[in-house]
């Protein structure tokens, strides 16, 4: 897991287009319908999935936090590490520009940044992107108090709604931190980096924190805490189901799986169903049944080695013009520059 929602689409590791059973949503909350067929999309598939954006509503969002505060969950840590040691030169590679952060949560890692900028510059203008509200605000809380300097604008939604303010903003640094872009499949990925390619210009940069291959024991702790704070994330996502679609879904009958993948170098999260259920999914008036032992995928968290992660964005006329790690190599932060040579 990283951080947040799926940029352009459902946040599927597959490819399958299971249809969504038609229904009169007319007089619903457009939120929850978009919620209730994407649920009942990926549930009608196979292998079964949801979109792992819906794991961070205001609960999933305050869950994810605490996972970045555990002891196995090194991720957050490590690259709040690299950014305090290397802030001031990625400032001065770019010199003044308004960072864009995707997904930035509370923006606790970004602080080391922007005080990084402020100190070069008299104006910083930062702009928060996030699905949830709850996130923003705890964000523009944080930020007023250690930075008064800094202006911040939060923009709730998704990446793809960040897009159109690249432009409007150049000279820009989008930050999308936390390696959240693992959590995007291939297919997700290639749209992505073409859209973020589409809207930069060469004036800008984009700054990026990736989780590398490492030992197996390392990748599945991180995933598998012994706290069960990741396990109370995942079946979070099912509550959730429950509170906005009257699912029905008996959570003590429901266990998280975390594994590494090595020919995919990715790590996969499941909710592996210990008993046969019925899920409703009421909006659509639709029940999906799920037998015992079944496993529903809830999130991808890919792994990169920096040198074939290089020549990919290369594809995009994205070129690194630095790249920070830590001592152990275990994560990355990668300085970005748009159709420049590095």
């Amino acid at each position: 897991m990283s951080r947040r929602q799926a940029s352009t689409g459902p946040s599927s590791p597959f490819d399958g287009a299971a249809s969504t059973p038609p229904a009169s949503t007319a007089q619903l909350d457009p939120a929850t319908v978009e919620f209730a067929r994407a649920v009942a999309r990926g549930l009608n598939d196979t292998p079964r999935w949801v979109p792992s954006r819906f794991l961070y509503d205001e609960r999933g969002s305050w869950l994810f936090e605490r996972i970045c505060e555990l002891p196995e969950y090194y991720p957050t840590r490590t690259e709040a590490s690299i950014l305090a040691a290397h802030a001031p030169a990625i400032a001065e590679a770019t010199g003044p520009v308004t960072l864009i952060e995707l997904g930035s949560g509370t923006s606790v890692k970004t602080s080391y940044l922007l005080g990084a900028y402020a100190v070069a510059a008299e104006r910083v203008e930062y702009v928060s992107v996030d699905v949830s509200p709850a996130a923003l605000a705890e964000a523009e809380r944080r930020i007023a108090a250690e930075h008064p300097g800094v202006r911040v604008r939060g923009v709730e939604g998704r990446y793809e709604d960040a897009f159109r303010l690249f432009r409007h903003h150049s000279p820009c640094m989008v930050l999308f931190l936390g390696s959240t872009v693992g959590n995007l499949n291939h297919a997700e990925s290639l749209s992505f980096w073409q859209q973020v390619s589409d809207h930069l210009t060469s004036a800008d940069f984009f700054l990026l924190g990736v989780d590398l291959v490492k030992d197996r024991r390392v990748l599945e702790a991180a995933y598998n805490d012994t706290a069960g704070v990741t396990a109370r994330f995942t079946k979070n996502l099912w509550a959730r189901m429950n509170r906005e679609l009257d699912a029905g879904v008996d959570l003590d009958a429901l266990q998280h799986v975390a594994r590494y993948d090595a020919a995919w170098q990715r790590i996969e999260i499941f909710t592996r169903f210990t008993a046969p259920q019925n899920v409703r999914i009421a909006p659509l008036d639709l029940d999906i049944a799920i037998g015992a032992g079944e496993m529903v995928m809830t999130e991808i968290s890919r792994k990169f080695v920096v040198e074939n992660l290089t020549r990919y964005l290369a594809c995009f006329g994205l070129h690194v013009q630095r790249v920070c790690t830590d001592p152990r190599t275990w994560f990355a932060v990668l300085l970005l520059q748009k159709g420049e040579t590095p």
